[in-house]
Protein backbone atom coordinates (compact mmCIF):
# COMPACT_ATOMS: atom_id res chain seq x y z
CA UNK A 1 0.00 0.00 0.00
CA UNK A 2 1.14 3.48 -0.81
CA UNK A 3 0.93 6.16 1.90
CA UNK A 4 0.10 9.82 1.19
CA UNK A 5 1.19 11.98 4.12
CA UNK A 6 -0.52 15.16 2.89
CA UNK A 7 -3.98 13.49 2.94
CA UNK A 8 -3.14 10.97 5.69
CA UNK A 9 -4.47 8.10 3.61
CA UNK A 10 -3.36 4.90 1.90
CA UNK A 11 -3.98 3.85 -1.70
CA UNK A 12 -4.65 0.14 -2.23
CA UNK A 13 -3.48 -1.98 -5.15
CA UNK A 14 -6.73 -1.36 -7.01
CA UNK A 15 -6.37 2.43 -6.64
CA UNK A 16 -8.98 2.92 -3.93
CA UNK A 17 -8.32 5.27 -1.03
CA UNK A 18 -8.33 4.13 2.60
CA UNK A 19 -9.14 7.07 4.87
CA UNK A 20 -8.83 7.51 8.64
CA UNK A 21 -11.87 6.33 10.55
CA UNK A 22 -10.67 6.47 14.15
CA UNK A 23 -7.74 6.22 16.55
CA UNK A 24 -7.54 3.85 19.49
CA UNK A 25 -5.26 4.00 22.48
CA UNK A 26 -4.30 0.82 24.29
CA UNK A 27 -2.19 0.42 27.39
CA UNK A 28 0.06 -2.61 27.88
CA UNK A 29 0.72 -4.35 31.19
CA UNK A 30 4.03 -2.47 31.49
CA UNK A 31 2.25 0.89 31.12
CA UNK A 32 3.17 1.76 27.51
CA UNK A 33 0.36 3.55 25.66
CA UNK A 34 0.20 2.77 21.95
CA UNK A 35 -1.93 4.73 19.50
CA UNK A 36 -3.24 2.87 16.46
CA UNK A 37 -4.84 4.68 13.54
CA UNK A 38 -7.54 2.77 11.66
CA UNK A 39 -7.88 3.25 7.92
CA UNK A 40 -10.93 1.89 6.09
CA UNK A 41 -11.92 1.59 2.48
CA UNK A 42 -15.47 2.86 1.93
CA UNK A 43 -16.34 0.23 -0.67
CA UNK A 44 -14.46 -2.87 -1.86
CA UNK A 45 -17.22 -4.44 -3.95
CA UNK A 46 -16.05 -5.74 -7.31
CA UNK A 47 -12.35 -5.52 -6.43
CA UNK A 48 -10.32 -8.31 -8.12
CA UNK A 49 -7.73 -8.32 -5.28
CA UNK A 50 -10.28 -8.58 -2.46
CA UNK A 51 -9.51 -12.19 -1.42
CA UNK A 52 -5.76 -11.48 -1.37
CA UNK A 53 -6.13 -8.14 0.40
CA UNK A 54 -8.63 -8.97 3.16
CA UNK A 55 -7.31 -11.45 5.71
CA UNK A 56 -9.22 -13.57 8.21
CA UNK A 57 -11.37 -16.45 7.06
CA UNK A 58 -13.05 -16.98 10.44
CA UNK A 59 -15.28 -13.91 10.12
CA UNK A 60 -19.06 -14.42 10.09
CA UNK A 61 -19.55 -11.59 7.58
CA UNK A 62 -19.38 -12.94 4.01
CA UNK A 63 -16.45 -11.81 1.85
CA UNK A 64 -18.74 -9.86 -0.50
CA UNK A 65 -19.83 -7.50 2.31
CA UNK A 66 -16.41 -6.97 3.88
CA UNK A 67 -14.16 -3.92 3.37
CA UNK A 68 -10.43 -3.49 3.93
CA UNK A 69 -9.41 -2.19 7.38
CA UNK A 70 -5.79 -1.28 8.07
CA UNK A 71 -4.35 -0.64 11.56
CA UNK A 72 -1.17 1.46 11.69
CA UNK A 73 0.89 2.67 14.63
CA UNK A 74 2.59 5.82 13.36
CA UNK A 75 5.08 5.84 16.25
CA UNK A 76 6.07 2.25 15.48
CA UNK A 77 6.52 3.06 11.78
CA UNK A 78 8.71 6.04 12.63
CA UNK A 79 10.85 4.05 15.09
CA UNK A 80 11.18 1.18 12.59
CA UNK A 81 12.46 3.58 9.91
CA UNK A 82 14.98 5.08 12.35
CA UNK A 83 16.18 1.60 13.37
CA UNK A 84 16.54 0.50 9.76
CA UNK A 85 18.62 3.59 9.03
CA UNK A 86 20.83 2.87 12.05
CA UNK A 87 21.26 -0.83 11.24
CA UNK A 88 22.13 -0.26 7.58
CA UNK A 89 24.65 2.51 8.31
CA UNK A 90 28.36 1.69 8.13
CA UNK A 91 28.71 1.66 11.92
CA UNK A 92 25.61 -0.54 12.29
CA UNK A 93 26.96 -3.00 9.73
CA UNK A 94 30.24 -3.14 11.62
CA UNK A 95 28.43 -3.80 14.92
CA UNK A 96 26.35 -6.60 13.35
CA UNK A 97 29.44 -8.20 11.87
CA UNK A 98 31.31 -8.02 15.19
CA UNK A 99 28.37 -9.45 17.09
CA UNK A 100 28.30 -12.51 14.85
CA UNK A 101 32.07 -12.93 15.14
CA UNK A 102 32.38 -12.37 18.88
CA UNK A 103 29.24 -14.02 20.28
CA UNK A 104 29.23 -17.12 18.10
CA UNK A 105 33.00 -17.35 18.23
CA UNK A 106 33.00 -17.30 22.03
CA UNK A 107 30.47 -20.11 22.21
CA UNK A 108 32.47 -22.18 19.72
CA UNK A 109 35.75 -21.49 21.55
CA UNK A 110 34.31 -22.57 24.88
CA UNK A 111 33.03 -25.80 23.38
CA UNK A 112 35.98 -26.69 21.17
CA UNK A 113 39.12 -25.05 22.56
CA UNK A 114 38.27 -25.27 26.24
CA UNK A 115 36.68 -28.72 25.80
CA UNK A 116 33.49 -27.79 27.68
CA UNK A 117 30.76 -30.38 27.11
CA UNK A 118 28.65 -30.37 30.29
CA UNK A 119 28.52 -29.10 33.85
CA UNK A 120 30.37 -31.31 36.28
CA UNK A 121 28.51 -30.33 39.47
CA UNK A 122 24.83 -30.35 40.38
CA UNK A 123 22.72 -27.44 41.55
CA UNK A 124 22.19 -23.85 40.44
CA UNK A 125 24.91 -22.39 42.63
CA UNK A 126 27.54 -24.85 41.42
CA UNK A 127 26.53 -24.43 37.76
CA UNK A 128 26.71 -20.65 38.18
CA UNK A 129 30.16 -20.90 39.80
CA UNK A 130 31.38 -23.15 36.99
CA UNK A 131 29.98 -20.75 34.36
CA UNK A 132 31.71 -17.78 36.00
CA UNK A 133 35.03 -19.63 36.14
CA UNK A 134 34.62 -20.64 32.50
CA UNK A 135 33.86 -17.03 31.49
CA UNK A 136 36.85 -15.74 33.44
CA UNK A 137 39.11 -18.27 31.75
CA UNK A 138 37.70 -17.31 28.34
CA UNK A 139 38.27 -13.60 29.02
CA UNK A 140 41.87 -14.23 30.14
CA UNK A 141 42.53 -16.24 26.96
CA UNK A 142 40.97 -13.46 24.88
CA UNK A 143 43.06 -10.76 26.59
CA UNK A 144 46.23 -12.83 26.11
CA UNK A 145 45.47 -13.19 22.39
CA UNK A 146 44.82 -9.43 22.06
CA UNK A 147 48.11 -8.58 23.80
CA UNK A 148 50.02 -11.00 21.56
CA UNK A 149 48.53 -9.56 18.33
CA UNK A 150 48.81 -5.90 19.42
CA UNK A 151 45.06 -5.15 19.39
CA UNK A 152 44.77 -4.18 23.05
CA UNK A 153 42.73 -0.99 22.59
CA UNK A 154 40.57 -2.04 19.64
CA UNK A 155 37.22 -3.57 20.55
CA UNK A 156 35.74 -4.00 17.08
CA UNK A 157 36.99 -5.62 13.91
CA UNK A 158 36.88 -3.25 10.94
CA UNK A 159 34.92 -3.98 7.78
CA UNK A 160 36.84 -5.29 4.82
CA UNK A 161 36.41 -3.34 1.60
CA UNK A 162 35.86 -5.29 -1.59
Amino acid sequence: MEYHADRDSYICRNGRELTVTNERRSKTASGYVSVKTYYRSPDCTGCPYKTECIKGNNCKTPMEKRNRVLMVSKTMSQKRAEDLERITSEYGTMLRMNRSIQAEGSFADVKEDMNFRRYLYRGKANALAESILLAMGRNINKLHCKIQTGRTWSHLFSLKTA
